[in-house]
């Protein structure tokens, strides 16, 4: 009646071929439901470098070229308004928001020092973003 497999049981070589798919297919939608699934979008939330000048808006100093990064892209997460119940006759919030906002996840602090006319130096700081991350927007 049954064929029989050459390891001598039937139906074994079927499920030795089904579980590798079912993992797969296990594995891409565990992606999918984390959010990790998109991570090859172009458009999604990620840093990006870029090249700035800085010069001091009042003395006379030299300029300098320096390197920056900024958050860009978009999130993943769906927006929303949720009505407020209250028992007072004014509301003055009357929807609780919820939004994701592409945002600096962890940075640093630097320093660029500028010389200036009468051999005086300046310092300006700024942060440079490391990570950017999808935060509820506060």
């Amino acid at each position: 009646m049954w064929s029989s497999s050459p390891l001598g049981q039937p139906g074994m070589v079927l499920l030795l071929v089904t579980c590798p798919l079912l993992a797969m297919l296990q594995g891409a939608t565990s992606k999918a439901e984390s959010g990790h699934l998109g991570d090859t979008d172009p458009d999604r939330c990620m840093r990006h470098h870029f090249v700035e000048t800085i010069t001091h808006p009042i003395y006379k100093c030299n300029s300098k070229m320096v390197l920056l990064a900024r958050c860009e892209g978009h999130c993943s997460h769906t927006s929303r308004s949720d009505p407020l119940i209250s028992f007072s006759s004014v509301l003055k919030q009357p929807f609780k928001s919820t939004c994701f906002c592409c945002r600096p996840h962890t940075s640093k602090l630097k320093a660029v020092r500028l010389r200036c006319s009468g051999g005086t130096r300046i310092t300006a700081t700024y942060r440079y973003i490391l990570a950017c991350n999808c935060e509820e927007c506060s």
